[in-house]
């Protein structure tokens, strides 16, 4: 990093470390992931307003996300492993985003306006009189197929076309020099896209005032998923042009470093994976994190996307509120991330860092509950502000939500992969492994899991009446997770000063290695003469 301060001097460095040449590779790779984004944006929104708005509550996103997204997910990954040994990297692309775009292509013209005819109205009601009230999510579920398969399939465009697609091409066609300036530029304009997909979805979803159409919401659903299929063949044709004119420039890509031996990520089971996070404190520490950071952003999640349903219960009314939440999330993680981001780390440390996030969740969590629970008693004082507990609720929610975001890409992730850091090579790869597939997947579960046994325990199928329950929940698993931040901050601090001697006393042993040397090279001249 020095060496590029230098070369490019502090700002430049900082703002804009890219040569004149390197735009032609730069450029395409900034749009490609602008446009995987634009569309995660678009369906991240679309999805929340059609399953919540169609079930009259969020009781149906625990149940979506652990019978459905999960099973699916994994269904996903096993099917990509296997086409990934038979198919070429362009091939294995292509095969992977062309369905997408053509489900989201179908479901805006065939799936949506034949909805009353596909959906099991009659079924679902019989199995509401004899399952229990607590499985009514779940019910929703099936009832509403098309628009829980549209759900699955945006949360699998999630994690299949950024984390899989395009950060794996990226750390395929970059090096690590490239990688470190280049990367903070991808980031940048990711959060760029958040502003002008959120400014579209707004738009669209208020074009209803303009046209007297029998269902705003089709048209709104028209523009929205002909913009994702029109982004989807531009990620396709930018994809494509990379292959051709980027690739084949040894200036940015050499072939013959890919041929070059690497070390394989083992694939642990979940039973193998398991017992190396017991057995490995350290990096148990670090799942803890991972998994709570998931359970807690899942359960004030479902939480929120009631509150909101409530106070938006048509289509076009939440879908607006979707896109001016997408904005202002585009927006405020933009500031964090240029003027705290590393910043903070530099200044206070790993340890002070680290918590940030589990601090500003339970603070703000708290808000969000307390307006939940006792808004009814504060009635009175609330209305004298000209608004309504449920609003303060919303408000509350969307604050909470947009600093969760903003905190997860500014100071959790990047505290979390500094904690591989001072690790040895085969506990990072180990390491990793394992909790990727028991952190994320227990992350992303352990929510739904939790409300889908609070909805059974207590027979209902109103999130508001488990919401006291949820925020004790929350507190105890945000405890945890700053218990364990500080543990892992106490051993992160010991393996790092270990590293340091250890370079030292390495460095020392070089400088004491190299007088002996250059006594000894006369002398081995002379025999030889």
């Amino acid at each position: 990093m020095a060496s590029t301060t230098q070369e490019f001097g502090k700002w430049r460095a900082r703002l804009w470390p890219v040569h004149r040449f390197e735009l032609k590779k730069l450029i395409p790779m900034v749009l490609l992931f602008f446009f995987i984004l634009f569309n995660y944006t678009i369906l991240r929104d679309t999805k929340d307003t059609l399953v919540v708005t169609a079930a009259k509550g969020s009781q149906v996103i625990p149940f979506l996300k652990f019978w459905a997204v999960l099973p699916c997910a994994v269904l996903f990954m096993l099917l990509y492993a296997k086409l990934s040994n038979k198919l070429s990297k362009p091939v294995l692309f292509y095969s992977t985003v062309i369905p997408f775009i053509a489900f989201f292509g179908l479901f805006g013209t065939v799936l949506y306006p034949l909805r009353d005819s596909l959906h099991p109205h009659a079924f679902c009601d019989y199995l509401q009189t004899v399952w229990p009230a607590g499985l009514k999510g779940l019910i929703d579920v099936i009832r509403n197929w098309t628009f829980s398969l549209f759900y699955v399939m945006s949360e699998l465009w999630g994690s299949m076309a950024i984390s899989l697609l395009f950060w794996g091409f990226a750390n395929d066609i970059n090096k690590v020099s490239e990688s470190k300036r280049f990367y903070t530029i991808f980031a940048m304009f990711a959060n760029i896209s958040l502003i002008i997909s959120g400014t579209f979805i707004e738009w669209a979803a208020t074009i209803r005032e303009k046209i007297t159409a029998v269902d705003p919401w089709q048209v709104t659903l028209n523009y929205t998923m002909s913009m994702v299929v029109v982004a989807g063949i531009l990620v396709l044709g930018i994809y494509w042009w990379i292959n051709k004119n980027v690739l084949t420039d040894k200036r940015f890509y050499d072939p013959s470093e890919q041929k070059k031996a690497k070390k394989a990520k083992p694939k642990l089971s979940m039973k193998e994976s398991f017992m190396y996070l017991i057995k490995s404190k350290y990096m148990g520490c670090i799942a803890l994190l991972v998994m709570a950071y998931g359970i807690s952003i899942n359960l004030v999640e479902v939480t929120w996307k009631d509150q909101l349903h409530h106070q938006y219960p048509n289509f076009n009314d939440y879908q607006a509120f979707m896109g001016r939440f997408s904005k202002m999330t585009g927006f405020i993680t933009i500031l964090v991330t240029f003027f705290l981001g590393g910043n903070i780390v530099r200044r206070f440390g790993w340890g002070k860092t680290a918590l940030i996030t589990p601090i500003m969740l339970m603070v703000t969590g708290v808000g969000f509950f307390t307006f939940i629970i006792f808004g009814g008693s504060m009635e009175a004082a609330i209305a004298a502000l000209g608004t309504t507990p449920l609003m303060l609720a919303v408000i509350f929610g969307t604050i909470q939500n947009i600093a969760s975001k903003s905190s997860k890409y500014s100071f959790f992730d990047p505290t979390k992969e500094m904690a591989y850091i001072p690790l040895g090579q085969e506990e990072k790869v180990k390491g990793k492994a394992a909790i990727d597939v028991v952190g994320a997947r227990l992350g992303k579960s352990g929510g739904s899991l939790i409300q889908q046994g609070l909805f059974l325990a207590l027979n209902t199928a109103v999130v508001g009446v488990i919401a006291p329950f949820v925020a004790v929940i929350l507190l105890v698993i945000i405890g945890i997770w700053i218990i364990a931040a500080r543990s892992l901050n106490k051993q992160f601090l010991g393996l790092t000063l270990k590293k340091e001697k250890e370079a030292k006393e390495e460095a020392k042993e070089l400088e004491e290695a190299v007088p002996v040397a250059k006594v000894k090279a006369p002398a081995e001249t002379a025999s030889t003469t």
